[in-house]
């Protein structure tokens, strides 16, 4: 029996594959600004100067400050949700001004828990009770960095925010004992009470100074921190 002689392998066609090529890299910078215009409208609060009701304040004294410039220029305070996927989007580019700018303007940190995040509180506990052993910074970093893996679940995720202390070297009983005071709890309830009272319905949200500020870019966001640290 003969073999039937092998078909023709159809030409292949460069000049498709070239247009193929170029269209994922133009999808690859569309998505990249997609996330960009995430981060930055998707949450995006109206401007607001008015005063807060029911003697809210915009930073505590017992707010968490982490740049302390020599000479302070402005405030950046930021209410934030470490559920929040907006707000872990953002993580980088606040540790980057915060490098940037930290020599004359103090960056502030305030807990927003949202109502829809299952562990947002939970997590903003672990976070509290970290810093009551100076390990603010560290357990925030943490919880960002991991939150693909805890974030949006329905069960508790208390047992895996204390895995990270004990990760971070943390005294457990303190951290224990941190968790379940009611002080703690309440530390959380009012940032996010004068959140609600100067306005906050989403995360991040960024005041310069005492201006809710509404954001569209990276590019306006340093503008407005470069004029602010003159």
């Amino acid at each position: 029996m003969t073999q039937a002689p092998p078909r023709p392998r159809p030409a292949v066609d460069t000049a498709k594959k070239v247009r193929i090529i170029v269209w994922i890299l133009i999808a690859a910078v569309v998505a990249a600004g997609v996330i960009w215009f995430a981060v930055f409208t998707a949450t995006k609060p109206a401007p607001s100067t008015a005063a807060p009701a029911g003697g809210a304040q915009l930073v505590r004294e017992d707010s968490h400050r982490i740049t302390t410039p020599a000479t302070e220029k402005a405030q950046l305070v930021e209410f934030l949700d470490f559920e929040c996927e907006s707000c872990r989007a953002a993580y980088p580019l606040v540790e980057e001004l915060k490098e940037e700018y930290g020599d004359r303007i103090t960056f502030v940190q305030r807990y927003f828990p949202l109502a829809g995040h299952r562990n947002s509180g939970t997590a903003a506990l672990a976070v509290e009770a970290a810093a009551q052993q100076g390990k603010y910074e560290v357990m925030v970093a943490k919880l960002f960095a991991t939150q693909p893996q805890w974030g949006e679940k329905s069960d508790s995720q208390a047992s895996t925010f204390r895995s990270y202390a004990q990760e971070l070297g943390l005294d457990m009983a303190q951290y224990d004992a941190a968790v379940a005071d009611e002080k703690t709890q309440a530390r959380i309830r009012k940032d996010a009470s004068d959140g609600n009272a100067l306005g906050v319905t989403g995360t991040p949200t960024f005041f310069l100074d005492v201006k809710k500020l509404t954001l569209d870019t990276e590019e306006q966001f340093r503008e407005l921190l470069d004029e602010a640290a003159k």
